[in-house]
């Protein structure tokens, strides 16, 4: 692959971590939920990509702390 389209996918990642890393936890704060509550959530990513009939899934937990 070209170094213009890795740097264009690793900017879109990017993008992509650092937003939705913001949009978790102001959902967290309207939810009225610290971080440190040791709650855990079911969290899943779904990426499509136009033009490549590309559906990726990804599925995980985020934790909060017990302290």
């Amino acid at each position: 692959m070209s170094d213009d389209f890795n740097m264009s996918m690793r900017k879109f990642l990017k993008q992509v971590g650092v937003t939705s890393q913001q949009a978790i936890e102001e959902a967290m704060r309207k939810a009225g939920v610290e971080q440190t509550t040791g709650k855990s959530f079911a969290a899943r990513m779904v990426l499509t990509v136009d033009g490549l009939d590309l559906i990726h899934s990804v599925e995980g937990h985020i934790d909060g702390k017990a302290e």
